[in-house]
């Protein structure tokens, strides 16, 4: 059995840079997502129509400039 030193649950933004931040201090992060592909919130998925393709929570995408995890 593989061992972790942390377990993050969901691969969405913030579920990344968590595991991003912990693997470069030398931890050994586990990313566990429900989803058949990652990126939380930053999916591209067809919700209404056939054709049309919407940004799931792309309101928030600007505010990612202001996170310390890009300084």
């Amino acid at each position: 059995m593989a061992e972790y030193d942390a377990v993050i649950v969901g691969s969405g933004p913030n579920g990344l840079a968590a595991a991003i931040t912990l693997a470069r201090a030398g931890c050994k992060p586990l990313v566990i997502e429900a989803q058949d592909s990652i990126g939380g919130g930053l999916r591209t998925q067809a919700l209404t129509l056939p054709g049309f393709q919407h940004d799931v929570c792309s309101s928030i995408h600007p505010l990612g400039l202001a996170s310390p995890f890009f300084r």
